[in-house]
């Protein structure tokens, strides 16, 4: 059975948003190889539209290699997008999910491969609702951001949490892995 892995960045305060944290080149290149760890990815259609930002990347690269590489990764790893209003989209390696979130993801981690991620503030309170993810990677930022969506607003339970391992990059930033217990 595979491993359902949350993945997100937030602010000390416990804000998820794009535009708040600061991600470096060691960041860009500890979520490149965590892309290589996975079969595929899981989007909300909020997260799949601001995902979509790597894209031009692979036609006109940057000059910051840890960048290119990540849209690299990004490019290629499979997307299953959960969206009430998109019907198609464009980026190649993805598809809308034609299952409601609890039913795709049973599938999908009863089928052998890898690891598979989520990266979607929505689609993490819903999975951790429904009980169905296997472990939380949230790379802390040192920032305040003061403002904007919580990651765990809406949780329903009281949810008890063993930390595994920490990774601290050298720019502050500390990713917290956690267990469900």
């Amino acid at each position: 059975m595979r491993k359902l892995i949350a993945a997100i960045n937030m602010t000390v305060d416990g804000i998820c948003d794009h535009t708040a944290g600061i991600p470096d080149e060691e960041i860009h290149q500890h979520y490149t190889e965590l892309l290589g760890q996975g079969d595929l990815i899981l989007y909300g259609r909020k997260t799949y539209k601001l995902m979509e930002f790597w894209r031009p990347f692979l036609e006109t690269p940057s000059e910051v290699k840890s960048m290119n590489d990540f849209a690299l990764a990004i490019d290629k790893i499979p997307k299953i997008v959960f969206s009430h209003t998109l019907k198609s989209v464009e980026w190649k390696s993805a598809t809308v999910a034609n299952r409601n979130l609890k039913e795709e993801v049973e599938v999908l981690k009863q089928q052998a491969g890898k690891d598979i991620l989520v990266g979607s503030r929505s689609l993490i309170i819903q999975l951790m609702n429904l009980n169905l993810i296997d472990e939380c990677q949230l790379c802390i930022y040192p920032v305040i951001a003061a403002k904007g969506l919580a990651l765990f607003e809406d949780i329903k339970e009281r949810t008890i949490l063993k930390l595994i391992k920490t990774k601290t990059f050298k720019g502050g930033a500390v990713i917290h892995y956690y267990k469900p217990k």
